[in-house]
């Protein structure tokens, strides 16, 4: 009540300020709907538009991309987006949103931009140091689980990169005894701070290459998601980022299977098992390979695409 008599007062002045905007937007009408343009092409909504269409040319998921950029650019999970899409964003967010579209667009895999991919319903860290887990590298871990139970079990990963196998299986059966191994400090790195972050603590992390740190160890059951394209396929371009010594292991692709399928009785326990991923066109082979080294049940499994990708043998 102490403010009524000033009620007048403040009216009068309110209505010459609301004057002198008209009369300042009557002057300058294109500034002012220049600021307007300005403000809206910072909103979520705006930013994201853009993206779509920058990313159009080069993606087949830009939508998902640019949302997914666009999240990690304002640190927020995507769902964020929708809820907030007449937001306006800051200036340092845009321009570190588009200067993560333009290596996007240049083809830098996403899982490196936001430092994360997902496998087996997963967060996991990734790095250039390590190969980005694909959705098809989750048939190795559905046919480990097929092919023994939840009892105490050893189990290898050989090649092990961000951990994601072994960290799948580890959180799937709890008392089994797992190693992984990899020949990259770097890539061990990563696995270790996916293990600690995830709070897995059945899994020993060690360095080498292939089978070197196991010396004296016996398994029931070997796995391995190892290189295998050939090294003049011309998918490698369009994997440029990842690194290389994770994707080819020579001219035919077959080498490191090779290598596995002849060591490993050396380290399997009678009835053991060993389940590899491999490329669509080399299941022939491998087969041939593994039944020529004395190995059983011999099995291939295509992926959710219809293509051969894991095999799976038995050591008698």
């Amino acid at each position: 009540m102490a403010e009524s008599g000033n009620v007048s007062e403040r009216g009068e002045e309110a209505d010459r300020a609301d004057a002198a905007r008209h009369t300042a937007g009557a002057d300058h009408p294109a500034d002012a709907d220049q600021t307007a343009d300005v403000a809206d092409q910072a909103t979520v909504r705006a930013l994201l538009q853009r993206g779509w269409a920058q990313l159009a040319a080069t993606s087949a998921s830009a939508r998902l991309d640019a949302e997914l950029v666009l999240a990690h650019a304002l640190r927020q999970p995507r769902s964020y987006l929708q809820a907030h899409d007449d937001d306006r964003v800051d200036e340092e967010t845009i321009a570190r949103y588009r200067s993560l579209l333009a290596r996007c667009a240049e083809g830098e895999p996403l899982a490196y931009l936001t430092g994360e991919r997902e496998f087996w319903s997963l967060p996991l860290a990734v790095t250039p140091e390590v190969l980005i887990p694909r959705p098809e590298t989750e048939l190795a871990v559905e046919r480990c689980l097929a092919l023994r139970d939840a009892a105490p079990a050893d189990v290898a990963d050989l090649g092990t990169g961000s951990g994601a196998i072994a960290l799948a299986l580890a959180l799937e059966r709890r008392q089994w005894r797992i190693v992984a191994t990899d020949r990259a400090a770097g890539a061990l790195q990563v696995a270790r701070a996916n293990a600690q972050r995830l709070g897995v603590q059945n899994v020993e992390f060690l360095e080498g290459d292939w089978f070197a740190p196991l010396s004296g160890r016996r398994f029931d059951l070997i796995v391995s998601n190892p290189p295998y394209v050939a090294a003049g396929d011309p998918a490698l371009g369009a994997l440029r980022y990842e690194p290389a010594m994770a994707l080819s292991p020579g001219a035919s692709g077959m080498e490191a299977l090779r290598r596995i399928v002849l060591e490993a009785p050396a380290y399997l326990l009678p009835g053991g098992w060993l389940v590899l991923e491999h490329g669509a066109g080399q299941a022939e082979e491998l087969g041939r390979s593994l039944v020529g080294a004395g190995y059983a049940r011999v099995r291939c499994h295509p992926d959710l695409a219809g293509r051969d990708r894991v095999t799976e043998a038995q050591w008698p």
